[in-house]
């Protein structure tokens, strides 16, 4: 993985780099005169560059990362009332919570602002690297500040890590899952009505290529439902049911759903 920077901003790509090659990411990093537009319209292929905003993922042109600090508008706008996963998630009751598909992180953030103590699992180097980054600068956000620090950002692999929480007999309120990949299994319907992917989204793709079943989130709920209390995937409004199971409860919106689960033996 090529990492772009200039002579300005060697020392903190030095220092992520050192840090990517510490999770097993060999990282090759190249001082440039200019990393604007037209160097990234020249060089198309998936990359990692560094400037004054912190560490970025980039390809075709576009520039990406988990940018916590653009959410604070939404943040501010928010409530309990307001929010369906606030509804879904029971946050009026300040869950312990685990989101096992951390994406770009920005529902952890909307879930942790409404109350929850989030623990936030990623198991892709590059990605967790990314999340870290935006929750390290987020924690120096006057308003953010408080927020992030309810979110405990774990490096792992969301199978192993709610596997081995369960064989521990731990339990927690909410497990949260939004599958990477829904698309694959939506109904032809729901496939012609998808819009493009975000530009965002994009660039994860390309990092995070389907590889698995996992990426469905299939194997999650059934994992997850031995530890919480309540499971809730978030699903595009006209998907399947993630591992075919109906949910006991569910919330409808425009484009997207939540499918709830309930473990009724873990509910005292």
């Amino acid at each position: 993985m090529h990492l772009f920077t200039e002579p300005q901003f060697q020392a903190q790509a030095q220092q992520y780099s050192a840090v990517l090659s510490s999770r097993g990411v060999q990282v090759n990093l190249e001082i440039i005169e200019k990393l604007n537009a037209r160097f990234l319209r020249f060089h198309p292929e998936l990359a990692l560059c560094v400037d004054e905003l912190g560490l970025w993922l980039c390809a075709n042109g576009m520039k990406m990362q988990p940018d916590w600090k653009a959410e604070v508008p939404r943040l501010k706008r928010a409530s309990l009332k307001s929010e369906m996963i606030a509804r879904a998630c029971n946050l009026g009751e300040k869950p312990r919570l685990i989101d096992a598909t951390a994406g770009l992180g920005h529902d952890s953030l909307l879930m942790a602002h409404l109350g929850a103590e989030v623990t936030l699992l990623e198991r892709h180097p590059i990605l967790f690297t990314l999340l870290e980054d935006s929750k390290n600068n987020a924690e120096h956000d006057p308003f953010l500040s408080s927020v992030v620090a309810r979110i405990d950002l774990i490096f792992s692999d969301s199978a192993d890590y709610l596997s081995q929480q369960a064989e521990q007999h731990k339990t927690v309120d909410v497990v949260y899952l939004d599958p990477m990949f829904p698309q694959r299994d939506q109904n032809q319907q729901a496939i012609k009505k998808q819009a493009q992917v975000k530009k965002q989204m994009q660039l994860l793709h390309m990092l995070l290529p389907e590889d698995g079943e996992m990426d469905l989130g299939d194997n999650l709920l059934i994992l997850a439902q031995k530890l919480a209390k309540r499971v809730v995937v978030k699903r595009p409004r006209l998907a399947v049911y993630l591992a075919n199971q109906q949910p006991n409860h569910q919330w409808q919106g425009d484009a997207c759903r939540f499918d709830a689960y309930f473990q009724y033996h873990l509910i005292e």
